[in-house]
């Protein structure tokens, strides 16, 4: 019974598998077990106890509230958003940018495709590291004090703490518009998923889906702020002893790191949408040329469809990889997961193991959600053959 299990290949494959499986378990127990053993038998604590400890050091920027007398729980979180906070930054300016010198770089005007060529060799070949050293160092390193402010309108302060600008400040009611503002681009974004389901069924657009959406988008929000007697104002930056106080500032350090992950990071998304645009047939634009449409509709509606194929994998490479490399931000002392809590609080509670396992932990969450939504995007505007 055996023998004849064992010459069936599906059968021996499982038990391969299998076999492999429980190696790998049996493999990752013994290394905890033995780093367990080690640790205990030098004393060391192990354990997650450290995080309800007072963290007792203070961080520029928070995004949530925070002080000296919160837990090391706090320092995780503070130092999350703050990563996810340029990464964001980052993934939208890059992407913007990106396109915008790929299609730059197959322009048919010398010029432009001349200086987005001249753009994309530059800065992809200069180390990322050295690129937020220039922008924290040589740009904004020099600029003057905060009394010697560059200004803007006497609204806008550049300075060598940063830059700040005014902030809106809403009541109740301009909070509701806020909200219907939000909901108003949800209802947009349904608009626009119908239209492209009518358009794939029929060949035809919604009548007057650019007038309904633009009038969702600015009547909703108006509206309430209407019906509401909501209220605005704004809250400018002042010059208080040696900083300037109220409206919103930005450090120095995000401003770099955030200038450094989009300008490298576009040069590289610039060749993945020129590969992707060159990779539809000239036949293609030649045809919607030939139907009478304009150069800029054949773009949108014809070229860049069928070379978001080509582009979005390479595009999610792009992503993981700025999200990563936001962790240079250590460098140049931007308070990120990796410089708060993988650094910071690990020098305080000696927690190597836990505080090195949650920050990859962290990582590897973000990285295969960033995967898990552009794939699912890449299934979406994929061409279904037929």
């Amino acid at each position: 019974m055996l023998l004849r299990l064992w010459r069936d290949p599906a059968w021996r494959a499982v038990f391969f598998q299998v076999l492999l499986i429980a190696l790998v378990f049996l493999g990752g127990a013994w290394i905890v077990n033995n780093t367990l053993t080690n640790l205990e038998s030098r004393g060391i604590s192990t354990g997650f106890d450290f995080l309800s400890q007072t963290a007792g050091f203070g961080i520029n920027q928070t995004l949530i509230e925070y002080d000296e007398s919160f837990s090391f729980m706090h320092t995780f979180v503070v130092g999350l958003l703050n990563t996810l906070l340029v990464s964001s930054l980052g993934v939208l300016f890059a992407t913007v940018l990106g396109f915008l010198m790929g299609v730059a770089r197959l322009s048919s005007n010398w010029l432009l495709a001349k200086i987005a060529a001249v753009y994309i060799e530059i800065f992809r070949n200069i180390p990322l590291l050295l690129q937020i050293f220039f922008w924290y160092f040589a740009v904004l390193g020099v600029l003057p004090s905060p009394r010697q402010s560059i200004s803007l309108f006497d609204s806008v302060f550049l300075n060598v703490r940063g830059v700040f600008f005014p902030a809106p400040v809403l009541d109740s009611g301009g909070m509701v518009a806020f909200w219907a503002f939000l909901a108003a681009v949800v209802i947009v974004g349904v608009i626009v998923l119908l239209n492209r389901r009518q358009r794939k069924n029929t060949g035809r657009p919604l009548p007057w889906i650019k007038t309904i959406s633009l009038a969702v988008l600015l009547g909703l929000p108006t509206l309430s702020f209407w019906l509401t007697n909501g209220s605005l104002h704004w809250d400018f930056p002042a010059l208080k002893g040696f900083n300037f106080r109220g409206g919103v500032g930005l450090l120095p350090e995000l401003v770099a790191l955030w200038f450094a992950l989009t300008i490298y990071t576009a040069a590289f998304i610039a060749e993945v949408v020129r590969s992707g645009i060159e990779s539809v047939s000239k036949g293609q634009k030649e045809a919607a040329a030939a139907l009478g449409l304009r150069p800029g509709r054949v773009m949108n509606l014809v070229v860049i469809p069928q070379a978001m194929r080509v582009i979005i994998p390479p595009l999610t490479n792009q992503y993981l990889n700025l999200i990563k490399n936001s962790s240079l931000a250590t460098a140049i002392g931007y308070p990120d997961l990796v410089n708060v809590f993988a650094g910071t609080t690990l020098n305080q509670t000696g927690q190597a193991i836990e505080v090195i396992a949650m920050t990859m932990a962290v990582y590897l969450t973000i990285s295969l959600t960033v995967s898990l939504l552009m794939n699912m995007y890449n299934r979406w505007v994929a061409l279904v053959e037929r």
